[in-house]
């Protein structure tokens, strides 16, 4: 209990100190680690051998300091060096390291944590400097590092590339290639009909090509992907993508169209005060929950725009129906938040960009694959179920009367 008292004390002072203070102190984690430990030696030397130099001993004496010897706890992957207390035990004349040593000693992270310190945020190439920052420590060397985040990572594209896809109930696939570390990479996000987000696959390609993007949704469907129950693909507006999709799912896919997209691509034609008008036009005429409603605005904006801007009018013209997939199916209060634009990659992407962005040298594409699958799969735990998800099986009936695809009858 006083172990306790003492550890709350140290962090209740630690959290009354300034910014600058904190940051020092998080900046040397290793040291502070140092300072636990110890602290927790001490309190079992204290109640075995008693206060230094008082008279008043616990167990009439038995137990004696004795000294100390060199030692070392692990903190993460890292070895930290640490002076390890001695008791003299005075009747069997045993000298011994406090048993907390030995519980210190036992505490290991997975292989993983290696893993989570590379890719989210810290390069192999910073490892040196960040993990010894103020103190001096032994066990890993640059290479150890390197080595192992090889072996990890290697594990983590295995572990990736071969996932049984028919474990999920997917309801929908977005689909999106962006630009990471200069190469253009189409990345697959699967919604579940419980509403988790499982990146699916990637492919390194230089555009968004049908042939390539066809190669990986193929992938899938030899992992098992399941689709035969209606399937709802959220497009940028690439035709690429379209066609891959139309050659791969079928009459059992459904595209929406990103609103987003639609909207940017729309502005790019106009002058800056033209586009401070019509992106409040289109965001509003999208915001409609009928789809009646909004198809109309739409296309009086479309009138509009023939006057002042032919080839503004003709982008929004081009696929409108599909970025009204949503509305159409009457589902736009429900789940328009998530499923009318491609925003649930985007977070994806960007925590990719905000990872990988960090390499600084790519050796060649078998590296940039591990570090994908290795980051995907780290990613994957921290996000978020979509919004209203509760809501999915709606869309699946919506989907299946859609696509006029029969339903299952039940046993």
């Amino acid at each position: 209990m006083k172990i306790k008292e003492n550890l709350k004390q140290n962090l209740d002072w630690y959290k009354n100190q300034s910014l600058e203070t904190q940051l020092s102190l998080f900046g040397n984690f290793l040291e502070i680690a140092k300072i636990l430990a110890n602290q927790l030696m001490e309190e079992e030397v204290k109640e075995k051998a008693g206060i230094r130099y008082d008279r008043e001993k616990p167990s009439s004496g038995r137990y004696s300091r004795w000294g100390s010897n060199p030692g070392s706890i692990r903190v993460g992957e890292e070895k930290v060096k640490i002076k390890v207390p001695r008791i003299h035990d005075n009747q069997s004349l045993i000298t011994e390291s406090p048993e907390r040593y030995q519980k210190l000693r036992s505490i290991e992270l997975p292989s993983e944590s290696l893993m989570k310190k590379i890719i989210l945020g810290l390069s192999q190439h910073d490892y040196q400097e960040v993990v010894k920052m103020g103190v001096e420590s032994f066990g890993l060397s640059q290479s150890t590092v390197s080595k192992a985040f090889i072996e990890e990572s290697t594990k983590a594209l295995e572990e990736f590339e071969k996932r049984d896809l028919g474990l999920y109930d997917f309801i929908a696939i977005v689909i999106d290639g962006k630009y990471l570390s200069k190469e253009n990479t189409v990345i697959a996000l699967g919604i579940t009909m419980s509403g988790e987000k499982i990146p699916l696959g990637f492919i390194q390609t230089t555009t968004e090509n049908s042939k390539a993007v066809k190669g990986l949704l193929k992938d899938l469907l030899k992992r098992n992907f399941k689709y035969t129950e209606g399937i709802l693909t959220l497009l940028d507006g690439s035709k690429g993508l379209r066609k891959a999709v139309d050659e791969t799912f079928g009459n059992y896919a459904l595209v929406q169209r990103c609103q987003w997209h639609k909207r940017e691509n729309v502005l790019s034609y106009l002058s800056q005060e033209q586009q401070n008008n019509y992106r409040g036009k289109l965001q509003r005429a999208y915001s409609e929950p009928d789809y009646q409603t909004a198809s109309r605005k739409l296309k009086e904006i479309i009138t509009e725009l023939m006057k002042i801007n032919r080839s503004a009018a003709r982008s929004l013209e081009e696929g409108l129906e599909e970025t009204l997939t949503i509305h159409r199916l009457g589902l736009v209060e429900q789940l328009g938040r998530s499923f009318t634009t491609t925003n649930l990659i985007e977070n994806l992407n960007s925590q990719l960009k905000k990872y990988l962005g960090r390499v600084k040298r790519w050796m060649n594409s078998e590296m940039r694959s591990r570090w994908m699958a290795a980051a995907l799969l780290q990613i994957e735990k921290r996000m978020r179920k979509v919004n209203n998800y509760e809501k999915l099986q709606l869309l699946r009936t919506a989907l299946k009367t859609e696509l006029k695809i029969k339903q299952k009858k039940a046993a």
